[in-house]
């Protein structure tokens, strides 16, 4: 038995103002955040999930809110798709793999309103969300924003092709070791080239290395 039901998880789409005040309150939790601007706003959880966005949460056994995250609807050349701003697990419910239960939530919302793919950032020196969003869920690595909330701030932009269970990973080409000196140099370099990140492994000195390949779409 997993753990997962061992300890009687659900998940749900938030849709009343009092969950939407419990999430906000999670996300200052969670995140450490005491100045008001940093909040969350619930009314702003209420319009996304009132128009195609997606406000998930997973409940435990008493009923209570331990993780939610939240999305929207995006548009690129390519058509439409739904971008995971956020997600976020209380603190003593971490490791319990309430993140995968997060986002086949949001995949089901992103789903029934006609989406196909999801994307969402991530740090790429942390090498455990590496490993979850790339191997795990089967994500890609597609493009890199430096400085994207502001210095020191790099975050790798991933894709998920909602229409696959879990994509065969694609034979990897080139291989970057983590930590290394210049992370945002060699990620530019290789995703410039055409490459995706599709694995990223722990070794047993604690440090990362990715996998990229070539597209496994078009």
């Amino acid at each position: 038995m997993n753990r997962i039901s061992e300890v009687s998880f659900r998940a749900v789409s938030l849709t009343t103002a009092s969950r939407f005040a419990e999430a906000s309150a999670l996300y200052r939790e969670v995140f450490g955040y005491d100045d008001p601007s940093y909040g969350l706003n619930p009314r702003l959880l209420g319009a996304l999930a009132s128009n195609g966005g997606s406000v998930v949460g997973i409940l435990d056994e008493n009923d209570q809110l331990v993780a939610f995250a939240y999305g929207f609807c995006a548009t690129d050349r390519r058509g439409f798709y739904h971008y995971s701003q956020s997600a976020v697990v209380a603190t003593a419910q971490q490791g319990r793999g309430l993140g995968r239960m997060l986002k086949h939530a949001q995949k089901e919302v992103a789903l029934s309103h006609g989406m196909s793919r999801m994307r969402w950032t991530y740090d790429p020196a942390q090498i455990r969300n590496a490993h979850f969003n790339l191997d795990v869920l089967g994500a890609r690595g597609r493009w890199f924003a430096p400085d994207m909330y502001g210095p020191g701030t790099d975050r790798l932009i991933v894709e998920w092709d909602l229409t696959r269970e879990h994509p065969a990973t694609p034979e990897p080409v080139v291989e970057l070791v983590v930590p290394t000196t210049d992370l945002r140099r060699s990620f530019e370099e290789l995703l410039g080239k055409g490459l995706v990140a599709v694995s990223c492994r722990r070794r047993p000195d604690g440090s990362g290395v990715y996998y990229f390949g070539q597209a496994d779409d078009a």
